[in-house]
């Protein structure tokens, strides 16, 4: 993902969510309703949200250090994961409780034409956002499923940002059915269901992302067509016979370490396996630009499997 497509899908969801907030508090001021308040809760989350993925990224960027010698690409999966954490406890669970609270004890929606405007003109705003994001994912996600491109996307900002707005959209019609319901039947008790609504989406939501973001928190390697490539491309080689075996492993969205251990010819000089390790790691790169770490061991020992399609006099294996 490109740095300046995330930020601005960020950006673009940290404004919007400032400002629903800020409307949905009056709305709450002057109607009650828990519909409404959730909501406010839930939109100040999301700002926060927001803040937290900025930090992330802006403190990865940071110079490498002795004791953190491969960087801190990872920080972007840390703010993520603290995203999930937040999105759970400040909105799903509040949500949840006071959702509950008004079940147990309702009260009529007050001045519910405050309600019905913030609502309407928050879902303009939201999906403003959610525009935003779809329009920078797809510059991404070629011909993947939307599904597949958050179980698959290695920068976390767009999974989190698409996820959040797709959940605020619900949230804000989760609001709007309960509002309406109360102030149609005279019955608080529905406002209180909109609420607990929005609190399972919230929570249903920040599971699906603590999920994911803790897969790539501890180390997430290549899929398998990646790794087919990679592969491909080192036994592209003229000094290399075959892949033995190979490891990878993303420390950040843009930085991926590849180890490989590598079975080379034993007629070959030293200076033809450098030779060949050299263009073996620029192919590599050529495929998979993120490839910043490459680590080539060569072997001899393992080298007896011999790639039909290399030159005749390396096929030999003769000293």
């Amino acid at each position: 993902m490109s740095a300046e497509g995330g930020t601005k899908a960020i950006i673009a969801a940290l404004a919007a969510n400032l400002g629903i907030a800020a409307s949905k508090m009056v709305a709450f001021a002057f109607t009650g309703s828990s519909s409404m308040l959730a909501e406010s809760i839930h939109s100040v989350a999301d700002s926060g949200n927001q803040g937290l993925l900025l930090l992330g990224r802006k403190r990865s960027e940071r110079d490498r250090t002795p004791e953190h010698p491969f960087g801190f690409g990872r920080e972007r999966y840390f703010y993520a994961f603290v995203v999930a954490v937040v999105l759970f406890t400040v909105g799903s669970a509040f949500s949840l409780y006071e959702g509950y609270h008004k079940i147990r004890h309702p009260e009529d929606v007050e001045s519910p034409i405050w309600a019905f405007a913030v609502l309407v003109i928050a879902i303009g705003m939201e999906g403003f956002s959610f525009r935003t994001a779809i329009k920078e994912s797809n510059q991404l996600r070629g011909g993947h499923s939307w599904w597949a491109f958050i179980r698959r996307a290695k920068a976390p900002e767009l999974p989190v940002v698409l996820l959040e707005d797709a959940a605020a959209l619900i949230g804000l019609i989760l609001a709007l059915f309960g509002v309406s319901m109360a102030v149609a039947t005279g019955d608080g008790v529905w406002d209180g269901i909109g609420t607990v609504g929005i609190g399972l989406l919230l929570g249903l939501v920040a599971t699906v992302l603590a999920i994911e973001t803790k897969s790539l928190l501890i180390g997430e390697g290549v899929d398998a067509e990646q790794e087919k490539r990679i592969i491909d491309a080192l036994e592209s080689v003229e000094q290399v016979d075959h892949v033995i075996h190979m490891r990878t492993e993303y420390l950040g969205p843009e930085e991926l370490l590849i180890a490989a251990k590598i079975a080379v010819y034993h007629d070959d000089t030293a200076a033809e396996v450098a030779r060949g390790i050299d263009a073996a790691e620029a192919k590599v790169r050529a495929v998979i630009p993120e490839a910043e770490l490459i680590y080539l061991e060569p072997a001899l020992d393992e080298a007896d499997r011999r790639n039909p399609a290399k030159p005749a006099g390396k096929a030999t294996g003769e000293v």
